[in-house]
């Protein structure tokens, strides 16, 4: 990793965990939350569910949750969540700078802005002032859909090219920060295009020392999503750019987090707070020799292995031709034989039930296997 920038410290305050982004630290996955919050999501066993499904999301490995902030009522809905949970959590606000000011009344731990759709400089400078007095930092995100006026005629007229004019409105927006003193501060650059977001990013990061959340905007559903995402992700990664990034996609929060961590992988990377290694999965693609429902199982299990807090490797295979033969590296595998399901360690087979108990047999077999 060839960038080292400066640090961001988010959270940390009240019952709220600190995060600190950039210097050189492992980066923060972070992920958002995909439905519209209201008052009854935080009442009664609706706000059990939602505390758990938060809950799940830190085991998994995510440090940041954002949500969308697009009024007064759904700040305060957010700021009442802030303090029942330890996760820092982002506020996503356009436009209308009062739901910035109020957001900051809560332990809300950072807010997304573009000061250049907050308004007049007045509007910016009250949350600037307030980001300011009460620790808060702010993203400035830039997005390849939402150019300014200026920067996209000249996008248009063919005067400047597609990754230049994100930095430049990056640039612009940061002029504002500089203006008022600003320097509690994160960027964000993305596009739907692979090519511009990764000339964008290394641009910018070849610039300046701010930390970077990286990520493709608009990226699709699941598997045009993670293709492009890791085609972008990747190499910024190997530039050592990226100090806390999102895998965006038409899909639910958790496979984003997964996402997130083996693109991190892949870069020979571990995400914040988690163990070195962690978890690694691998299961056959299921075939006519399969006597053993390899995609049902792995869809069951996936999240509830990710958010363990082992270095294992578990395979999950459909027969005896690809069960503990070509999976003997595995800690705990699992695959089928007939009409009964075998569970395996390290290539020998432990334990053979009805398939009725796999479930079960390899939750117990699990809780056995040692790090």
């Amino acid at each position: 990793m060839s960038r080292k920038s400066r640090q961001v410290k988010i959270g940390g305050f009240d019952h709220v965990e600190a995060i600190i982004l950039g210097g050189g630290l492992p980066p923060v996955v972070q992920t958002m939350w995909k439905d519209r919050l209201t008052y009854h999501d935080l009442q009664g066993d609706a706000a059990s569910s939602l505390l758990a499904r938060v809950g799940q999301l830190k085991k998994l490995g995510c440090g940041l949750l954002r949500f969308a902030v697009p009024d007064l009522a759904s700040a305060e809905i957010l700021g009442n969540l802030a303090s029942m949970v330890s996760m820092p959590l982002v506020a996503d606000i356009h436009f209308d700078y009062k739901i910035a000011l109020r957001c900051l009344d809560f332990p809300i731990a950072k807010i997304r802005i573009n000061p250049g759709n907050i308004g007049s400089r007045d509007k910016v400078e009250a949350v600037l002032t307030k980001a300011a007095h009460n620790s808060r930092p702010i993203r400035i995100g830039v997005n390849g859909g939402s150019l300014p006026k200026n920067i996209l005629k000249r996008v248009d007229e063919g005067s400047l090219d597609s990754a230049e004019a994100l930095v430049m409105a990056a640039e612009q927006e940061l002029a504002i920060f500089d203006e008022f003193k600003f320097n509690d501060v994160l960027v964000s650059i993305k596009a739907s295009s692979i090519a511009d977001t990764i000339r964008a990013n290394r641009i910018f990061a070849e610039r300046y020392d701010i930390p970077l959340h990286i990520g493709l905007t608009e990226a699709g559903p699941l598997i045009a999503g993670l293709v492009r995402s890791t085609a972008a992700l990747l190499d910024l990664l190997a530039d050592g750019i990226g100090d806390t990034l999102r895998v965006s996609l038409s899909d639910n929060m958790e496979k984003e987090i997964i996402a997130a961590r083996e693109i991190l992988k892949a870069a020979g990377l571990t995400a914040a707070g988690l163990p070195a290694n962690g978890i690694q999965i691998v299961s056959c693609p299921k075939c006519g020799r399969s006597s053993f429902d390899t995609h049902g199982f792995t869809e069951r299990w996936q999240s509830r292995l990710y958010a363990m807090d082992k270095n294992i490797n578990v395979a999950v295979m459909g027969c005896e031709v690809n069960g503990p033969g070509e999976a003997s590296h595995a800690d705990l595998g699992i695959t089928g034989a007939g009409n009964k399901v075998l569970i395996f360690s390290k290539g020998k087979v432990v334990r053979t039930v009805e398939a009725a108990e796999a479930d079960a047999a390899f939750e117990e077999e699990l809780e056995r296997v040692e790090n």
